[in-house]
């Protein structure tokens, strides 16, 4: 109960952004209210989907990549999308870096889910972060050279924050977009939310929980997606922009942090530099990590329950 009134628990999932997204809501509100901020919620994801998607040839950040060499103006969205992204790359001296995306397609990652068309891969010179511009108070991008952004490390967890906001007067909530979450408040018990980190050999089992309030939990993992390259090479999506190819130190790295953008960028950071470097990474962002090496040794951790 909260102030004499029935506390109500409503769940709702749909696919978005390749994944599925389930929200819990844990509130004293009408019914009606329920439904509403539901629905304002996965407008979010909806939102950040048509601006940031690599694979809709009408998004934001398609129409941006068609045109080289002047700056363009942008939405909000899609430039604080990037300008936190260029912020994580110039952190990590490009190794997350927003402009692989042309070495993504090269590795097979070109099919949209929505409609099952693939992307043909381009023949692109090399790029970097470097080879954006961005203008704040102009709030425009230029690239300087032909590339192809790619915001997945970074709008999934947008779309979260953002969900999360609209969801601020419920007494609790918890948005779970494919092992990516935001919990709000307290459960329908009362009590933090326990959330399950994947076990990356087993995906129906839970190797390790966190137990948390008011912050998001993001896990990068080799096992999440794979593809065929134009070789012929199997590979995950975490590419190292420094090889081109997948990173091998680690099965997974998940971060803890006040938002979910923030948590999502750097496990995929931590993620590429292995579990010293990313330690260090996540150090010096004053982050917390967990890494789970080959053997399915788990690093770090120090809020991780089992």
């Amino acid at each position: 109960m909260t102030n004499g009134l029935q506390r109500r628990t409503k769940t709702r999932s749909a696919l978005h952004m390749d994944t599925l997204v389930s929200i819990q809501v844990v509130s004293h509100e009408s019914p009606e209210v329920l439904q509403h901020q539901l629905d304002l919620a996965f407008a979010a994801f909806s939102a950040v989907e048509r601006v940031c998607s690599r694979f809709d040839p009408d998004s934001e950040l398609r129409r941006l990549c068609e045109i080289v060499g002047e700056p363009v103006p942008v939405s909000g969205l899609l430039f604080e999308a990037v300008r936190f992204a260029w912020e994580v790359a110039d952190m990590t001296h490009g190794v997350f870096d927003p402009t692989i995306g042309h070495r993504m397609e090269h590795a097979g990652f070109t099919r949209n889910y929505l409609t099952g068309e693939k992307t043909a891969p381009q023949a692109l010179e090399p790029a970097t972060y470097r080879d954006l511009l961005l203008n704040e108070e102009n709030r425009t991008i230029l690239l300087k050279k032909p590339l192809r952004l790619d915001l997945g490390a970074v709008a999934k967890g947008l779309a979260i924050d953002l969900a999360a906001q609209g969801l601020r007067r419920a007494g609790g909530f918890l948005i779970n977009a494919g092992g990516d979450v935001y919990a709000g408040g307290r459960n329908e018990h009362g009590e933090l939310w326990r959330v399950g980190i994947q076990h990356p050999a087993h995906p129906d089992e839970i190797i390790t929980s966190l137990t948390l309030t008011d912050s998001a939990v993001c896990t990068s993992g080799s096992y999440e997606r794979v593809a065929v390259s134009t070789d012929q090479t199997l590979t995950h999506h975490l590419l190292d922009p420094r090889t081109g190819t997948s990173a091998q130190d680690l099965l997974s790295c998940t971060v803890t942090a006040s938002y979910a953008m923030m948590a999502d960028a750097f496990s995929t950071a931590a993620f590429l530099l292995g579990p010293t470097d990313g330690q260090a990474l996540l150090d010096e962002a004053g982050l917390s990590g967990l890494f789970i090496t080959p053997d399915l040794t788990i690093l770090g951790g120090r809020e991780a329950s089992k």
